[in-house]
């Protein structure tokens, strides 16, 4: 599912990616980071830990030397992150998810849930095994409630008052990561990465979702283009040992 120009509400500057208003972003060649999520009709995964795989993936993406300095994806994610963030999760199962797993990309796994990473490409030039799967189809549930979050690390809160499909969700969990990822040093990046990139997905309640829209932290706001309403969908709240995000003071 298609999540586009999530907007952190703790970024002011002019010509961010992460701004409604038209900017210089607009003007460049668009491009699209792909996710596959692996849905098997008889063992899909549980919904809470495909959101977790897909946040992580796209950290292990963003941290893979192959897409950083001289790496042979380090051009297109430069000019993914120059244009505007966009990212579009797709479901396979069985030969499609096979013919995915031969592509250029990295599968990330969790507890029951497979997701592969892609190298971003242009918004009109997906590879033919990866245009070919289904956006839609991607509802999923968890056989139980989640557990507590293990607040050491950060906790990815989306909005109580949203419906969205997995697959909507597991795009703006990658939103949230990215944001965490972009507001850490090198060292905690590394310390971050090297622990395997910890972190949850829970639904907040009202009261805690005002509080953390309100506190300066990393917000995602969608563009409302696939399925709901513009608006904020999802606050990262940072880990006491892993990616620590301290909320900035109040005016």
């Amino acid at each position: 599912m298609s999540s586009e120009e999530p907007v952190s509400s703790a970024d002011q500057t002019q010509d961010s990616p992460f701004r409604h208003e038209s900017t210089a972003r607009d003007e460049a060649p668009q491009f699209v980071l792909p996710l596959v999520a692996r849905i098997e009709k008889a063992t899909p995964p549980a919904r809470t830990d495909a959101l977790e795989t897909a946040a992580r993936a796209v950290l292990v993406i963003l941290s893979d030397a192959r897409a950083t300095g001289d790496g042979e994806w380090a051009e297109a994610m430069r000019d993914w992150q120059d244009a505007r963030i966009r990212k579009v999760v797709r479901r396979a199962r069985g030969a499609e998810w096979r013919r995915a797993e031969a592509l250029d990309g990295i599968t990330v796994t969790g507890k029951s849930a497979e997701v592969r990473v892609f190298p971003p490409v242009p918004l009109d030039g997906w590879p033919k095994d990866l245009a070919r799967l289904q956006v839609s189809g991607t509802d999923l549930d968890d056989p139980e409630p989640p557990a507590a979050p293990d607040r050491t690390a950060p906790v990815l809160w989306l909005s109580p008052s949203l419906d969205m499909s997995a697959g909507k969700a597991m795009a703006q969990a990658g939103h949230g990561a990215q944001l965490a990822w972009w507001e850490l040093s090198d060292e905690q990046r590394a310390e971050w990465r090297d622990a395997g990139f910890p972190l949850s997905v829970r639904t907040a309640d009202a009261d805690h979702w005002a509080e953390l829209t309100a506190s300066g932290l990393p917000v995602v706001r969608d563009a409302g283009f696939t399925e709901i309403a513009p608006g904020k969908t999802l606050a990262v709240e940072g880990g006491s040992r892993f990616c620590p995000l301290p909320r900035p003071p109040r005016a």
